[in-house]
C-alpha cells in the first residue's frame, strides 16, 4: 500500500483500538504518556495516558506527518517563511517570544521596548493619575488579553483593565460605569484599525471622556495596530501608537503590542515572564523528537478522535476559576484556525477538520454537562486543567475538594461502572487528558497558551490545511456592512422579514 496521506488515514481508521483498561495493561504506559516539563513558571505535567494513543496508531501518525512534510512546515513556521500561503505572509508569533527568524526577533524586541517605555511612563504618572484602562478590541484582540488579565490579576493590578469586545452597548457601558473618566485611558486594539465593532466602541468611549470633562480625549488613547498610519490619521498621536508586524495574526497576537493591557496590569516584568514561558514551549516543540514531544502527542490524540473515531467535539474543563476564560480562548484558536473545508493548495478537504471546542469550569460543569460525558451516546475526549497551588487564602479544604473532583472525573470516565440497572451503568472507556500546573503565574500561563497554539498547528499540518487565514468570518461581516449602508434588500424572505420587524433594513 502506498504511504499517501489518504492511504495512511485509511490504515488509522482500520485499527481496532484497545480499551483504555487494556492499554493500561502495558507496564510502561504511564511513564511513556505522562511527561513533566520543567518550565520557567514551574513544572507542568502533561498526562495523555488516559487517551487511546498507542504504538500502532502513533507509528501511522508519524508516517502521516512525514508524508505531509510536517518537519518542513515546522521549520517554515519558525524561519518566518510564507507559510500563510493564501494571504502571502509568514506567521511570526513565535518571533514575538524570541524564537524565530533573527531579523523578526530583533524587530519584535524593538517594538516591545517601545511598549515598555509607554507602560512605564503610565506607571510613573506621565499621563497623570491613571487607575483604569478600557481595552477595546474583538476576537484575537480581546480574547487573549481578557484571559491573561482575568487569570493573573485577581489579587490586584497596577492598573485595572476592563476588556470590551461586543458591539452591544451594554458591554461598553458596564466598563464605563466601573471607571472614572478623569483617571482612565483607552486602548484601541485593531490590526487594520478599521474593525467596525472596535471603531464604533472607540467613538462612544471618546464621547464618554468628553462628557466626563477630559479636555483632550484623544490624548488618552493608545493604539495597538499593524496599521499605524491609519491610527494617526484617526487622531492618535504617533507617540501613543504601538505597532506590531503584519505577520502576527489576530488570534496569535497577545504576545505583541496587543499584550499592552497585560503589561500595564502586571507590570512589564510580568509580561516578560509571560513571553519566557511561551518561548520555553517553542523550544520544546521545535527541538524535541516526535516520540517524546508533548505538543505532537496531544495533536496525535486529537487526530485519533477526529479522524479514526469521528468525534465531532472536544471538551475543555478548567478546574481553577482563574482559567475560566480559557475555553473561550481555545474556541477561537482552534475553530478559527482549523475550521476549514479546503487544503492549503485549494483542493477540497475530504476529511473532518477541527472538532467543535467547548467547555467550562469545574466543579460547576459537573452539575451541568457531565451527565452526557459519562452516559451519553457521544464519545467526547476531555481535557482537564488544574493547578496545584490555589489562587486563594481560604481553608485548604476548598482546593482539596476541587482537585479531588478533577482527578475523580478522569478516573470515572475511563473506568466506568457496570450495573444491571441501565440508568445506573457507566460504560467507561471514555478518554481524557490532564494538564497539572504547579503554580499559575505569567510564565506558566504563557506556556499553556503556546502549547495549545502549536498543538493546533500540528493538526493543521497533518491535514494539509492553512491554520493562519480565516476567510470564513468575512461573508457575514460584508453582508452586515451592506445592511448598515442601506442595502438590506434581495435577501431570503426570513431575513427580509427580520430586517423589517427590527426596522433596520
Amino acid at each position: 500500500m502506498t504511504d499517501t496521506p489518504a492511504a495512511l488515514w485509511t490504515r488509522l481508521e482500520a485499527i481496532a483500538f484497545p480499551t483504555l483498561a487494556q492499554l493500561f495493561a502495558a507496564p510502561d504506559r504511564l511513564a511513556h504518556y505522562a511527561t513533566t516539563l520543567d518550565l520557567p513558571g514551574g513544572p507542568i505535567r502533561f498526562d495523555w495516558s488516559k487517551t487511546h494513543l498507542h504504538p500502532e496508531a502513533e507509528a501511522i501518525l508519524a508516517l502521516v506527518a512525514e508524508a505531509q512534510g510536517f518537519a518542513e512546515k515546522r521549520r517554515q513556521l519558525f524561519d518566518g517563511d510564507l507559510i500563510n500561503n493564501t494571504e502571502g505572509r509568514a506567521a511570526e508569533h513565535t518571533a514575538q517570544r524570541g524564537v524565530g527568524a533573527p531579523a523578526s526577533v530583533v524587530e519584535a524586541e524593538a517594538l516591545h521596548e517601545r511598549m515598555q517605555g509607554l507602560v512605564e511612563a503610565i506607571h510613573e504618572g506621565v499621563f497623570g493619575e491613571i487607575r483604569s484602562l478600557i481595552h477595546i478590541g474583538i476576537g484575537g484582540s480581546a480574547l487573549g488579553p481578557a484571559l491573561a488579565i482575568d487569570a493573573l490579576t485577581r489579587d490586584g493590578a497596577r492598573v485595572a483593565v476592563h476588556v470590551v469586545s461586543n458591539i452591544d452597548g451594554c458591554a461598553l457601558e458596564a466598563a464605563m460605569k466601573a471607571c472614572d473618566p478623569a483617571t482612565t485611558m483607552i486602548a484601541l486594539a485593531s490590526k487594520t484599525f478599521t474593525t467596525t465593532e472596535t471603531m464604533t466602541n472607540a467613538a462612544s468611549a471618546l464621547d464618554w471622556l468628553r462628557a466626563g470633562g477630559v479636555e483632550d480625549p484623544y490624548g488618552r488613547v493608545i493604539a495597538l495596530t499593524a496599521a499605524p498610519d491609519k491610527a494617526v490619521e484617526w487622531g492618535v498621536d504617533d507617540t501613543r501608537v504601538l505597532p506590531f508586524a503584519e505577520s502576527v495574526g489576530g488570534r496569535y497576537s497577545l504576545w505583541s503590542s496587543i499584550g499592552f493591557p497585560i503589561a500595564l496590569a502586571l507590570g512589564y516584568d510580568g509580561f516578560t515572564e509571560f513571553l519566557a514561558g511561551a518561548a520555553a514551549i517553542d523550544l520544546h516543540f521545535l527541538e524535541t523528537p516526535i516520540a517524546s514531544n508533548v505538543v505532537v502527542r496531544a495533536a496525535f490524540a486529537d487526530l485519533i478522535y477526529t479522524q479514526a473515531l469521528r468525534c465531532q467535539t472536544r471538551a475543555v474543563f478548567a478546574y481553577d476559576e482563574r482559567l475560566a476564560l480559557l475555553p473561550d480562548y481555545l474556541q477561537q484558536l482552534e475553530m478559527e484556525s482549523n475550521g476549514k473545508s479546503v487544503m492549503a493548495d485549494g483542493t477540497p478537504l475530504t476529511r473532518p477538520s477541527a472538532p467543535v471546542t467547548w467547555g467550562g469550569v469545574g466543579t460547576d460543569a459537573q452539575h451541568a454537562v457531565f451527565q452526557l460525558l459519562h452516559q451519553g451516546t457521544h464519545l467526547i475526549p476531555v481535557d482537564f486543567l488544574a493547578v496545584k497551588i490555589p489562587g486563594h487564602d481560604l481553608d485548604p479544604l476548598h482546593h482539596k475538594i476541587l482537585l479531588s473532583n478533577c482527578f475523580a472525573q478522569g478516573a470515572a470516565l475511563m473506568a466506568g461502572k457496570a450495573s444491571d440497572d441501565g440508568a445506573r451503568a457507566y460504560p467507561g472507556n471514555r478518554p481524557s487528558a490532564t494538564m497539572l500546573v504547579d503554580d499559575l503565574n505569567p510564565a506558566s500561563l504563557g506556556a499553556l497558551i503556546a502549547f495549545h497554539e502549536h498543538r493546533t498547528f500540528v493538526s493543521a499540518a497533518m491535514l494539509g490545511i492553512n491554520p493562519f487565514d480565516q476567510f470564513g468570518v468575512e461573508l457575514g461581516k460584508a453582508i452586515a456592512k451592506q445592511i448598515d449602508a442601506g442595502g438590506g434588500e434581495g435577501f431570503d424572505p426570513s431575513t427580509e422579514a427580520l430586517l423589517a420587524s427590527a426596522a433596520i433594513g
